[in-house]
């Protein structure tokens, strides 16, 4: 069962911060009422007394002990930086499984939370961006990828090779290295091999990852329509991204696009690499870097 953390959290809010409401308005000044009331029918008051009569109930004191926590972690999250953690390795080589990276929440505007909708612009998606947002055939799950194409871009993939607006997007091959991918006992796991490139995108010079033994796919081309931005993952031969989502539930046009209401910020630093499993693996914090 999916958890809407960001729901939960403003219903958390809402109600603490209505119970601290409660009290400073209703129950504290009859708490203070009741006091002086007995002050005044007693000539020495019981310090036990007077201590009941001051005890706040038990929902107030925990929603006014927890409101002001609650209420600087919401604007955080929503409006400056969110934690997340990589779950795959569609992002090798700039990202790896069990990294744990920070997204910043205003790069591309202020939103409000749980509905997303952008109430004051900052930014947009710049090519070569690695953006978090949320996946559009299941927007309950968060996806990670690099902004390949901007609204009215022309995208062709080929051969293993991207085209952007007829222009071919140049890469050099940096290194060959195992490809630690093939599954154990493979009969080809001893031979199999991935090539790093160094890749230009827009003002952003990154790696990507393909396979030397991997299937081509078959040419494909896409216009990115407005307000939509077309991901691709460095990990271009292990990657579910904009090139092969398809919806029956959305007009063709739109298979493979992320809307702009989808976005949830821009990721721009690793702080800590944990791989799994965690209970036999330390976390270490020599990854530590930004993210380009």
């Amino acid at each position: 069962m999916h958890i809407n953390f960001p729901l939960v959290l403003v219903i958390a809010v809402a109600v603490s911060g209505f119970l601290a409401l409660l009290d400073l308005v209703l129950l504290a000044p009859r708490r203070r009422r009741a006091i002086a009331s007995y002050e005044a029918q007693v000539d020495v008051a019981d310090p036990q007394t007077i201590e009941r009569l001051e005890k706040e109930p038990l929902l107030v004191e925990y929603g006014k002990s927890f409101f002001p926590v609650l209420a600087v972690v919401l604007v955080l999250r929503s409006f400056l930086v969110e934690p997340f953690q990589i779950p795959s390795g569609s992002m090798k080589p700039t990202l790896d499984v069990g990294d744990f990276i920070l997204v910043n929440k205003f790069a591309y505007g202020i939103r409000l939370p749980v509905i997303d909708t952008k109430i004051i612009p900052v930014g947009e998606p710049q090519r070569g961006d690695v953006m978090v947002f949320r996946y559009p055939n299941d927007p309950t799950i968060n996806y990670i990828k690099r902004v390949v194409g901007l609204p009215g871009d022309h995208i062709r993939y080929a051969g293993k090779q991207l085209y952007i607006n007829g222009q071919k997007i140049e890469h050099e091959l940096i290194e060959v290295i195992p490809d630690d991918e093939v599954p154990d006992g493979h009969p080809l796991q001893a031979v199999a091999k991935a090539e790093i490139f160094q890749e230009q995108l827009g003002a952003v010079s990154h790696l990507i990852r393909q396979k030397q033994l991997s299937q081509t796919p078959r040419p494909n081309e896409w216009v990115v329509p407005e307000g939509h931005y077309f991901m691709m993952g460095d990990n271009r031969d292990n990657s579910n991204d904009s090139r092969y989502w398809q919806s029956t539930e959305m007009p063709r046009e739109l298979w493979g696009m992320v809307p702009d209401n989808y976005i949830v910020g821009k990721a721009f630093a690793v702080w800590m690499h944990w791989p799994e499993p965690k209970l036999s693996n330390l976390p270490s914090f020599s990854s530590v870097a930004l993210i380009h």
